[in-house]
């Protein structure tokens, strides 16, 4: 694909490696007002305040520094559309981590790392499409 794709719709995801999952559960559903969308197993909960979605993972490990980013996920409208970003960066050099894929939540997604590393989502993700 030679052309850019239609715009993404935000950054409306986020995902955040933790230590305390449930204290951080606490502090944003009861502090913060979010409400719980998913949670597939004890080690991941899902959270929306309704126009936006952060994903909390259980870290195994000691994390070092301030920052827990796990990756940031751009929205996006359609499950074709996440597959013409897909071509469109991988023909642009960028480094993709894996393939476009369906998740249980019906969501559509890959990831792919910008210059510096960090790990970037494109997803479709069906309740914040509205």
């Amino acid at each position: 694909m030679s052309t850019k794709p239609a715009p993404t719709l935000g950054i409306r995801h986020i995902a955040l490696n933790v230590i305390h999952l449930k204290a951080c559960q606490h502090f944003y559903q009861e502090l913060l007002g979010m409400t719980i969308e998913w949670q597939p197993d004890e080690d991941n909960i899902y959270l929306t305040s309704g126009h936006d979605n952060l994903a909390l993972h259980q870290s195994k490990e000691s994390i070092n520094g301030p920052q827990h980013l796990d990756h940031i996920g751009f929205i996006i409208s359609s499950p074709t559309e996440v597959d013409n970003w897909y071509a469109f960066l991988q023909k642009n050099g960028v480094t993709m981590k894996t393939v476009a894929r369906l998740h249980r939540d019906g969501a559509y997604s890959f990831y792919c790392q910008d210059p510096d590393g960090n790990t970037i989502q494109f997803i479709y993700h069906p309740p914040l499409i509205k």
